[in-house]
């Protein structure tokens, strides 16, 4: 599990929207979603579930697979 790549998926995913509304969204900080995003961190298993409920895919699409569908 590359964090890097975790982390370019997540932001092709939020696709022009900000990190605020996201981590508002899901209900985390503003700075998981950051550090999320810039690699520096994986999302628990519970947060995996609750950033692939709110994208409407399944954790193996966004964590897993080697491209975001």
């Amino acid at each position: 599990m590359n964090k890097m790549l975790i982390g370019e998926r997540l932001i092709q995913l939020r696709k022009g929207k900000t990190q605020e509304e996201i981590a508002k969204s899901v209900g985390l900080s503003v700075s998981a979603i950051r550090m999320y995003e810039s690699g520096h961190r994986i999302p628990r298993d519970e947060i995996k579930v609750k950033i692939a409920d709110y994208y409407g895919l399944s954790v193996q699409e966004i964590f897993f697979d080697n491209q975001v569908h």
